[in-house]
């Protein structure tokens, strides 16, 4: 995963929505796509769930997965195809890392930014007004990061569903979620560049390369091999049990141990919940004028090890076992890419074809719910693009 920078935000960043400007701008986004993400082809299926929607004149949320880099590229040839552009709730890093120009486009293609570590108010209420009113769909990534499982829908958080449900209550229109599935399949087969790239893991650990070895052995051996490396690091021994096991307990022992400093009782299991409350913590602690050299050091690191918790995540420890297809092979080597060697967008080894599928639109009630009415609705979301993604892996020839 890629690290961004933690702090208070030094602006947000409003949409300047602007249609002639995207459409005009398309044909550069999608040479951009072919070039950097080797996509050459998107396949859009359920289009007519989106057509209807739009035809109806509701407030439209779509919800996709967040597997790959580029992914919101992909979502634009479906607006290409219903004659509507799409607004994107954007995370404030994305707008400060890229340069003005970049920034000026991202807003006249409808990306506004939100501080995903605090409560932030005005993207709520901004992304509340383009449901109630905007002719222009939403489109919000419930899981927040990338986490590069494109068969598989992380846990999500609730804040799309909690959006939804505070629009539906103000519109005067009908609401609808429509969940939406991404995924890319490579047609050129990329072993040999993925096998080159094995290579060079093991040797920046200073490991002697096994090429001898399956592939998918390789990456369990590389993988148990680093998270000993952590176990050592942290806990000052390698723990027993399965891979899966071990990273859920190093990942719970990091956290409980800064929330025990801080004194924060977690109200949730979920990792990035209790990552997003002690970020929040140590972004308030490292603003304060008078904040000593010592204590300004101790929180990086702990900044730092909320980054590890992160990688930590998300990798299910299971992903290739369960499957080994060469996507999931791929998107393992491209995790391990980021992590080990830092690179920020690594480079897929053959070309790709991407497909968007549209479920069945969700429609929102604007009726009071009960208390835990995000939570159901962030489920029903959840298990409907999981469903939608086991369909587009079950069309994928046996073998590849």
């Amino acid at each position: 995963m890629n690290q961004q920078p933690y702090a208070t935000p030094p602006q947000s960043w409003e949409p300047r929505m602007t249609p002639w400007l995207v459409r005009a701008w398309f044909p550069r986004m999608r040479r951009e796509m072919v070039h950097v993400a080797q996509i050459t082809d998107v396949k859009l299926h359920g289009m007519h769930h989106l057509q209807s929607a739009i035809d109806s004149g509701a407030g439209i949320l779509i919800t996709p997965n967040h597997s790959f880099h580029y992914d919101s590229y992909v979502l634009g040839h479906a607006a290409q195809a219903c004659g509507r552009p799409f607004h994107f709730l954007t995370a404030w890093q994305v707008f400060a890392m890229s340069t003005p120009l970049q920034r000026w486009m991202m807003q006249r293609h409808g990306c506004y930014s939100i501080d995903r570590e605090n409560a932030d108010l005005g993207a709520f209420k901004r992304s509340v007004e383009i449901l109630r009113s905007h002719a222009c769909p939403l489109v919000i990534f419930p899981e927040g990061d990338i986490y590069h499982t494109n068969d598989r829908v992380m846990p999500f958080r609730e804040g799309s569903a909690a959006i939804a449900l505070s629009a539906a209550k103000r519109a005067e229109r009908p609401l609808v979620i429509l969940p939406a599935a991404i995924q890319a399949r490579y047609v050129d087969d990329p072993t040999p560049g993925l096998l080159q790239l094995m290579t060079r893991l093991e040797q920046a650990v200073h490991w002697r390369p096994r090429p001898d070895l399956p592939l998918v052995d390789r990456i369990y051996r590389f993988a148990e091999g680093l998270l000993a490396l952590k176990e050592l690091e942290y806990l000052g021994r390698p723990q027993s049990g399965t891979v899966p096991e071990r990273t859920r307990s190093l990942a719970d022992q990091i956290l409980s141990a800064k929330e025990q400093r801080f004194q924060i009782q977690p109200q949730t299991d979920s990792i990035p919940e209790r990552v997003k409350e002690l970020r929040r913590q140590f972004i308030q602690q490292l603003e304060k004028p008078d904040l000593s050299r010592e204590i300004h050091a101790q929180l990086k690191n702990d900044m730092e090890d909320l980054f590890l918790v992160i990688q930590l995540y998300s990798y299910p420890g299971d992903y290739v076992a369960a499957h080994p297809s060469i996507e999931r092979i791929a998107e393992t080597l491209d995790k391990f890419e980021e992590d080990v060697l830092k690179v920020a967008y690594p480079k897929p080894r053959g070309t790709r074809h991407a497909t968007v599928t549209f479920g069945a639109p969700i429609p929102v009630s604007s009726e009071r719910g009960s208390r835990d009415a995000a939570a159901v609705l962030t489920t029903q979301i959840e298990q409907q693009i999981q469903s939608l993604l086991n369909q587009g892996r079950s069309l994928v020839p046996s073998g590849h």
